[in-house]
């Protein structure tokens, strides 16, 4: 089709996730409880690092920016998912469409590069405990957190790029309920292979690499643990198994939906509502109940919140 034919869209329609009145109101309650209970755990965590002076060192320094980040990971699309599921016509501007891939992408890029930055923390803690305080010092958690985001922020951009002039014309229907870049360039009105292709080696290949150095990392602090200790350390165990499940929970979703050679619009659909609502839900839930230091600060705030001045 030739330039003259291209049109300047100003928004696009999104399917959403059913037509069923009935369904749309049990995933309305669904996803609404999911979303608040995200936001005030993930809060919550945030919170309770902060006023406990016991838990002011580098793991929950990074726990904290990891449920601040998952806050705003809940945040990008889940509203007005929420919002759409009552309404018969689902659009989304232009503009709207590109600073959600452009912050789904951005904070998501900052999670992947936090998660191997937490890993690297667990590796110095348990295999160079001496080192650690030196190693993991307030400066170099600052510096490691600046990177993450800045990470986050190139990863992003760099996205953004490929697809910020991209002509459209015919179809503006997303068969989604967000907007994500692989179904973005399938409307352009040009050859969007070469820019799928960009797109799955941005995201698709550096998450699964990502993904499997950070299993390996993790394999390699679990043969020390046990070699340093009868059947390891109970503490470094749990703390270990709670960063692979969010890894896993994380990492899973993003690797099946940007490499799979076969999308499927109601899998893509299943792991995108995975990644924007349970996941950034489970994290504070798998590292509040896995850590004992966690849950003993977080119900000594609630009762301080509630006006108690000790626990009962």
């Amino acid at each position: 089709m030739g330039g003259g034919n291209h049109s300047v869209l100003s928004e696009f329609v999104l399917l959403g996730l059913t037509s069923s009145w009935d369904m749309q109101i049990l995933l309305f309650l669904f996803f609404a409880m999911c979303y608040v209970a995200s936001v005030l755990g993930n809060l919550l965590t945030v919170l309770t690092i902060i006023s406990d002076h016991r838990l002011h060192s580098p793991m929950y320094f990074f726990l904290a920016n990891l449920s601040f980040i998952d806050t705003g990971v809940a945040s990008i699309a889940s509203p007005k998912m929420m919002y759409d599921l009552f309404r018969a016509y689902k659009v989304i501007s232009l503009h709207g469409c590109l600073a959600q891939m452009f912050f789904i992408h951005m904070v998501g890029g900052t999670e992947m590069v936090l998660l191997v930055v937490m890993a690297y923390d667990r590796y110095v803690a348990i295999c160079k405990p001496l080192h650690y305080l030196t190693t993991m010092s307030p400066r170099t958690c600052a510096c490691l957190l600046a990177l993450a985001w800045t990470v986050g922020l190139l990863h992003s951009v760099a996205q953004l790029a490929f697809v910020v002039n991209l002509p459209f014309c015919g179809t503006n229907t997303m068969d989604s309920f967000y907007c994500d870049f692989p179904r973005f360039i399938k409307l352009a009105c040009t050859d969007s292979y070469s820019l799928e292709f960009l797109v799955a080696a941005n995201s698709g290949f550096i998450s699964t690499g990502t993904f499997f150095i950070l299993m390996a990392s993790y394999v390699f602090i679990l043969v020390t643990v046990r070699k340093r200790a009868s059947g390891g350390s109970p503490k470094a165990l749990s703390t270990l198994s709670a960063h692979v499940t969010v890894v896993v929970l994380f990492f899973g979703p993003l690797i099946f939906f940007y490499t799979w050679p076969f999308p499927s619009s109601n899998l893509d659909k299943f792991l995108a509502l995975f990644d924007a609502i349970l996941t950034p839900f489970l994290n504070p839930v798998i590292y509040s109940l896995r850590n004992k230091e966690m849950k003993v600060a977080m119900w000594k705030l609630c009762y301080q919140l509630l006006g108690y001045r000790k626990m009962p």
